[in-house]
């Protein structure tokens, strides 16, 4: 082998290290993803504050699940419209309306929880509230990223995000069981109220996203085009369907209080609330090798597989760090899955459906989860906690390899061949060229 050819092939270390190329090209992306940061480590610490805060004040299983319950039809309706907004209008603007209300939802919960008797109905309505806000943002704040970053840095871009993301789930819930423990709920909200403040200020500066030329009102036939759209693709159908059943069957999070306790280590609770993120975290930041992977449909399911017999091991092990073990590689397969979906998705959809198909993304990686901890709650209180995990999780596996089969286009999707994908890189060249020569006229 030439010596030439030893020094153009990349080190160990440039195949792991994130791609870093989004914010060395995009203020905008850096504006974006520090918000992300701040927002998301605040968030974490409410998510975990809010199941344990209802634990406290029922006891009940079911009490702690019926949060995903209360929280799903708001996501659903309010996921697809906020797509159809962010087709319509300046997502910069949505999303800045949007965390302005998700911030005076905290400050809400902080109040309910300020009471001598905090009330247990406000939790759930806050928690509807949130998950109805959340659903108006996340397809602007999605669709955002495609417009601020060139197409082939989507699969760093989201990598970046997953990293902020990641860290916040490892230090947001370790930091919200201590802070609970020794300060109570009262602080950890308080603490998320704060961290919208700075949020806000950062993502005022983002430059204007107008919409789309020729952009659809937002409407019910507007949802419904972007609805058919999703439905005349086979790969992206699968990408929704394999992260729903995933979630569904192996997304035991509103139960850990109670796992905790199982494990005789209430002091736990942060970790096992963290410690999926910690694999997700080391995924995010030895990424730079999925920069060069183009079968992102493999690369989903593989992932999904993955993820649901982490779990099972999670709930059969009876060892506390164990648990926390294989919780962390089921945080490292989602990841992997998950820049996967956001690849195929940022690389393949058009412009002027990107909201509302975001709307629909929405709703699959979240509809999911809700549902999830409506299953693991339910089943817990008939098999047990740990029973309920570890079947979940290979509930997850069969159902995964069954979809697998029957979603052959989506095995097949390869970034460099495919014609969607393909038409998306030649409409952004278009606008990139419109764009210089529109200052030079």
């Amino acid at each position: 082998m030439s010596d030439d050819s030893r020094s153009t092939r990349p080190s160990l270390f440039g195949r792991i290290r994130p791609d870093l190329s989004p914010w060395r090209t995009s203020r905008d992306f850096r504006l974006l993803w520090g918000s992300g940061c701040v927002s998301s480590f605040g968030s974490f610490l409410t998510y975990v504050a809010v199941p344990l805060q209802v634990k406290d004040l029922t006891g009940s299983y079911l009490a702690v699940g019926l949060i995903g319950a209360v929280e799903l039809l708001p996501l659903i309706f309010f996921g697809l419209w906020g797509g159809a907004l962010a087709d319509a209008l300046d997502r910069r603007k949505l999303v800045l309306a949007s965390e302005a209300g998700l911030g005076l939802l905290s400050a809400l919960l902080l109040v309910n929880a300020l009471l001598p008797h905090p009330v247990l109905w406000p939790i759930y309505l806050v928690a509807a509230l949130v998950a109805a806000v959340d659903g108006l943002q996340r397809p602007a704040l999605d669709t955002l990223v495609p417009r601020i970053v060139e197409h082939d840095q989507m699969t760093a871009a989201f990598a970046l995000i997953s990293l902020y993301r990641s860290t916040s789930s490892v230090l947001g819930p370790a930091l919200a069981g201590f802070v609970v423990a020794f300060a109570g709920v009262q602080t950890a909200y308080a603490l998320d109220v704060a961290t919208f403040a700075v949020s806000l200020l950062l993502l005022a500066r983002l430059s204007a996203v107008p919409p789309p030329s020729g952009a659809s009102r937002p409407s019910v036939a507007a949802i419904v085009a972007g609805v058919k759209y999703a439905w005349s693709r086979p790969e992206l159908l699968g990408t929704y369907v394999v992260d729903i059943v995933a979630m569904f069957f192996a997304f035991p999070v509103a139960i850990f209080p109670f796992l905790a306790d199982d494990l005789h280590a209430h002091w736990a609770l942060g970790l096992l609330y963290g410690a999926s993120a910690v694999g997700a975290l080391l995924v995010s930041a030895t990424s730079g090798w999925a920069s060069g992977v183009h079968r992102h449909g493999r690369m989903v399911v593989l992932a999904a597989l993955g993820w649901g017999a982490a779990m099972a091991l999670a709930g059969l092990v009876g060892n506390l760090w164990l648990v926390l073990f294989f919780l962390a590689v089921a945080g490292g397969a989602d990841m992997i899955s998950g820049m996967g979906r956001s690849t195929i998705w940022n690389q393949s959809i058009p412009d002027e459906l990107r909201g509302r198909l975001a709307g629909v993304e929405l709703l699959s990686y979240s509809v999911g989860p809700q549902l999830g901890q409506v299953r693991a709650g339910g089943m817990a209180g008939t098999v047990g906690v740990r029973g309920s995990i570890w079947m979940g999780g290979l509930a997850c596996v069969a159902g995964v390899l069954g979809l697998a089969a029957v979603l052959p286009k989506l095995l097949a999707y390869d970034s460099r061949t495919d014609p969607h994908a393909a038409a998306v890189r030649a409409q952004r060249e278009r606008t990139a060229e419109a764009t210089e020569v529109a200052p030079a006229a």
